[in-house]
Parts: structure tokens; sequence; C-alpha cells
């Protein structure tokens, strides 16, 4: 299986925003290209309307019926598998499309918060039909014939209320209580944290000192969340970034070793076999071919 970057290039009229339907890529592109892995450099929506597909993201199988929901954000590998007979929403944007926490008012940074949505939500039929509308809306409306700047600027106004949309979807799905409680609000910034500093920072007690709270209460938090400790949480970001790094660069092990904090190629490879059941050369020949 063939891994590529895959760039944002809207089809048409260039916008920062594209909406369109599977069906439609899959008349634009051969069957090669659909089953291909790709690195994606921009935000995708995947929303299945019709038919059922497992699709593939990080490596990991995510069962999709109508309904289903995907977020796949930039850096996320990415395949939409083999399934035919399915059809659903695509919404690509770039990230610096959303405005940024000095552009807007505090009301709407909600909408900035796409780390508060899981890669897979499941939509009732309520908050399906919901979406649907907004999406196909953009459609047209990105199709009418004002100016770039005016559709531009709706698009944007309408993105962000579909965020925020979804945003409230999955807090009620957590519950009021623990998507507002100290703990999960720990947790979410913990796993910003995370992010910056998973190729240097490998122990929970960084973590715990720069969020001025106990490694136990740390963990505390990061199991009511993910049902996993926080050190698991390190474990996993560390191992995902290698696989990415392996399948979608040619850079040598022992140079991805030590771009992710490890002092010896050996240790890392310990590390990878430990958490994956394969070595890093195993992995990455099984993607290259």
């Amino acid at each position: 299986m063939k891994l590529d970057q895959l760039n944002y290039r809207p089809s048409g009229r260039e916008l920062d925003v594209e909406i369109f339907h599977f069906s439609d890529l899959r008349r634009r592109v051969t069957s090669e290209q659909i089953l291909a892995l790709y690195h994606y450099s921009f935000h995708t929506l995947i929303c299945v309307t019709e038919g059922a597909v497992t699709q593939l993201v990080d490596f990991q199988p995510v069962n999709c019926a109508p309904g289903s929901l995907l977020v796949v954000r930039p850096g996320q590998v990415h395949s939409f598998g083999n399934d035919e007979g399915w059809d659903g929403w695509m919404v690509l944007f770039r990230a610096e499309f959303l405005p940024s926490g000095t552009q807007t008012t505090a009301d709407l940074l909600p909408v900035l918060g796409l780390d508060r949505l899981p890669d897979h939500l499941s939509l009732s039929t309520a908050d399906f039909h919901a979406m649907s509308e907004v999406i196909a809306r953009m459609q047209l409306d990105a199709a009418s014939e004002a100016r770039s700047k005016d559709i531009h600027a709706l698009l944007r106004y309408q993105l962000c209320a579909l965020l925020l949309r979804l945003a409230i979807v999955q807090d009620r799905n957590l519950g009021t209580d623990i998507a507002t409680s100290q703990s999960l609000q720990r947790y979410a910034r913990f796993r910003g944290l995370v992010e910056q500093n998973y190729y240097g920072w490998h122990q929970v007690s960084a973590y715990a000192s720069a969020l001025s709270c106990t490694e136990k209460s740390l963990t505390r938090a990061a199991v009511e969340a993910t049902g996993k400790g926080a050190k698991r949480v390190i474990t996993d970001r560390i191992a995902l970034e290698a696989k990415r790094l392996l399948v979608h660069t040619r850079r040598p092990i022992y140079l991805i070793a030590e771009g992710l904090g490890f002092a010896e190629a050996t240790n890392f490879a310990k590390f990878f076999s430990r958490e994956t059941g394969f070595t890093p050369i195993e992995f990455r020949k099984q993607y290259n071919h």
C-alpha cells in the first residue's frame, strides 16, 4: 500500500474550503488513488450518508455507517478502504481558514476546539440531518456567483457554526458534567502539551510539573477522559508518530529515533516492537509494498 502526501488542491473555484460527495471524488480519480493511504496536510470531515465502509485512520480500522462522522486532521494518515456502495459528504479546509484566538470573541472560541472532537463521532438521526443540511447549504453557497471575498466570509462562518454544533453534540454525548469537569479540562491541557512535546518529554512527571499538578491527579484525569493512564497516552502518541514517519518518509530509522527523543536506535527499536508487534523495518515494508 503506497502512502502519499495529500495537499489541498481544490477543483474549480479557488476557495479555502471545498465541499463535495465522495461519489464525485470517485469519478475524479482512479481506483488506485481511492485505495491509497494518504498523509493529509489539511482538515477533512467525512460524513457517511449511505452504505457501510471500514476506513483507516492512523492505521486503525474505523467502521462507518450512515451518520458516522470522521474528523481527519493535518498529519494524520487516512484511507477510504476498499468497500464500495457507500457515499458521504466531504468537507476539506485548511487550518488557517478558521479564525485564530486573536481574531474572534470569547463566545466564539469553542469553534476553534477541533481537538474537542474525536476521530469518529456517531450522529443521531436528528443531528445527522442537521449536519447534512448545513453541509448541503455550504456546497450551494460555494457555487454561487457572489464575490469570492464574500463567499469566503460566508463559508468561514458556516464552518465555524458546523464545528460548534459538532462540539455541542460531543459534549452532550459525554454528559454536561463530564464535559465541563476540572479533570477533563486538565486532560485537554495535557493533550495539548503532549502534542507539543512528545518527542522530548517521555515521562509523566514532566507534564505534571508543567501543569502544576501531581502525577496521580494527571493520571486520574487521563483515565477519566480516555480510560488510559497518562503514561499510556504519551507512549501511544510517540508510537503513532513513529508509524507516520516510518511510512510517509524515507528517513533512516536512527534519525527517526533521534527525532523522537531516543538516545539509541536500539532503544527505539525495542520500544516500537513492544508497542506494535513489528520491528521498524517490518512496519515500513508492509506499507511500502
